[in-house]
């Protein structure tokens, strides 16, 4: 039989614990050697206890039995002890690999594949795996040798008899494989709606606000019924399916029983079966019937284990961004040149970007407008090199940037987003996120930049004040304010600014505004524009339409031209206008 890729690589994890290992295997066969030791004390009280003088000592009896059940405790909880070491150990690499993976697939992972999905694996599906070996290792090798034990002490009372005994194994076999393909399919499907069950539960725990305000509750909760009640259908048909095994195992063994005493009255009219012999033999078949139950209920969390071993070595497996490239040596000037750059998302067709040409000089700042759409977000995510380029190249101090370390890239640059991702930590810890040994002089400083110093003087903790999930301890300024400190505290060459004010007051604006033109000084600084009114200042502002550009010069030329950028100002300052004048009224 050929083994699963997965059961194979599940195998070479176990190689570092392979001392413990064996040391639960030596458990499990001193537990499965004491097995049929009972049906033999048995046979040794009827034949020669009770039937005439016994021919031992009464006492060794008593200390016979609880030698055994003690011998017996301390190989069960030995083995039970060193699985669970072994697999709790396991458990902890497969969720590293998964976690190191996930932080090192490109961007458009996140884009394919939802956070329940995600969770789902790191949490769930690992533990399936987990269950697995646990309950089929021990199960299979402890009730296989319990199997064996018994077997053979049951070919030594009557091998006629055992012959029938033997017919349930095949059998069991035969039920074992039937089921077998029919419950990974169902745990292929249950691991898909249990993601799906993950990925409701994520986003309401995400969206509070949100489906408070537009009266969302009875929306989830419907669609939180609708799959539950899609994994509880799942588990009812997987739970019929290796359940039904049970009871087909226990008529199989009362089958093989009821043909045994019949063979043994038969045998005993002839004197070859004594009282003592035929009470230890159906002792010894009945006890028979645990492990290959347990035998037969493999199955379930064996097939579960496997659906799951796919899924999570599927995680690990996926493609990482590139890891070679040179080091740059040191703080790059920031001069940036777009050569010829095109880019089609995968799985498109239609280019996000074409013929783009742009040479940016150091410490020069370009903005980027545009109408939704028109690819300045995916312009500027080619730079950190989030996606790669299609077709032509870009340039970092002449350097095609393909040919430069990732991490060596990304130490040049700063970001600053509109969608601020802060950390459930300090607001120093958050500021200096990254760095392995910060420094609290320049954390200090970046927060008086960023004009976080009110706020901190109102926390009695200061910087050292936890935020919550996302900074939601914070107001919508404090946390923008808080990414800016960030930024300012990395002090990196090539700075990226996606609307960074558009969360702000009028009040913050101004007061982070001043910061970001003290940040921006010396730095080449991207800036994606959504309100005119925040790049009229800019060096360069660039004007892009369908993935081109179609416009570029100052704040002041483009205006002077007419063209699609004066139409974008006026069509804003009017909209604005529009809003203004009821506001006022």
């Amino acid at each position: 039989m050929i083994l699963p890729s997965s059961v194979k690589r599940l195998a070479l994890l176990h190689r570092p614990y392979k001392g413990r290992l064996a040391l639960a295997f030596l458990a499990m066969i001193i537990t499965a050697a004491t097995e049929p030791v009972v049906p033999y004390l048995l046979k040794l009280l009827l034949d020669k206890g009770f039937t005439g003088k016994p021919t031992f000592s009464l006492w060794l009896v008593p200390l016979t039995v609880i030698g055994i059940f003690a011998i017996r405790g301390m190989s069960t909880f030995t083995s039970s002890y060193m699985m669970t070491w072994v697999s709790t150990r396991l458990l902890n690499e497969l969720r590293r690999q998964m976690f190191a993976r996930l932080l090192d697939v490109p961007l458009g992972f996140y884009h394919d594949n939802t956070i329940g999905k995600v969770i789902n694996s790191m949490m769930f599906e690992v533990q399936q795996i987990i269950e697995m070996i646990t309950k089929v290792f021990t199960s299979i090798v402890r009730s296989a040798l319990t199997v064996v034990g018994l077997l053979v002490w049951l070919l030594y009372l009557n091998a006629a008899l055992t012959v029938v005994t033997l017919i349930l194994l095949p059998l069991l076999a035969l039920v074992v494989r039937t089921t077998g393909k029919r419950l990974k399919m169902l745990n292929e499907e249950s691991l898909r709606v249990n993601a799906e069950l993950t990925q409701v539960i994520e986003e309401v725990t995400r969206a509070p606000q949100v489906i408070k305000i537009f009266g969302g509750e009875a929306y989830e909760k419907a669609r939180f019924q609708e799959r539950s009640d899609n994994l509880r259908r799942y588990t009812m048909r997987q739970t019929s399916t290796f359940s039904a095994t049970v009871p087909i195992t226990q008529l199989m063994t009362a089958c093989a029983l009821a043909i045994v005493v019949v063979l043994a009255l038969v045998q005993s009219h002839n004197g070859d079966v004594t009282v003592g012999g035929f009470v230890s033999f159906v002792t010894a078949m009945l006890m028979l019937l645990t492990p290959l139950k347990q035998l037969a209920e493999v199955n379930g969390p064996l097939q579960r284990g496997l659906a799951a071993a796919e899924a999570v070595f599927g995680l690990i497996d996926k493609p990482t961004e590139r890891s070679e490239g040179k080091t740059l040596p040191g703080r790059s000037s920031g001069r940036l040149e777009f050569a010829d750059v095109g880019f089609v998302y995968p799985e498109t067709t239609r280019p996000a970007l074409r013929n783009i040409d742009l040479h940016i000089a150091p410490g020069e700042t370009v903005a980027f407008v545009g109408m939704s759409g028109s690819g300045k977000s995916t312009l500027v995510n080619l730079v950190p090199g989030f996606y790669a380029v299609s077709s032509g190249q870009i340039l970092l101090d002449g350097t095609p940037i393909d040919d430069i370390a990732l991490k060596s890239l990304r130490a040049q640059i700063a970001m600053v987003s509109q969608h601020v991702v802060l950390f459930d930590d300090t607001i120093a810890n958050n500021i200096a996120y990254g760095d392995a040994e910060p420094d609290q002089g320049r954390i200090a400083a970046a927060a008086k930049a960023a004009h976080l110093t009110d706020m901190l003087a109102a926390l009695s903790d200061g910087l050292q004040t936890r935020i919550g999930h996302n900074g939601s301890r914070l107001s919508g300024g404090q946390r923008q304010r808080l990414a800016i400190a960030r930024a300012i505290y990395k002090d990196a060459p090539i700075l990226i600014l996606d609307e960074a004010t558009s969360a702000l007051d009028t009040e913050s604006e101004r007061a982070v505004q001043a910061a970001l033109d003290e940040l921006m000084q010396g730095r080449t600084t991207l800036v994606i524009a959504h309100r005119l009114s925040t790049i009229e200042r800019a060096d360069r502002i660039v004007v892009l339409a369908d993935g081109r550009i179609v416009e570029m010069g100052s704040h002041a030329e483009l205006l002077a031209r007419e063209g699609v950028y004066a139409n974008l100002h006026r069509l804003q300052f009017h909209q604005q206008a529009t809003v203004a004048v009821p506001l006022a009224q």
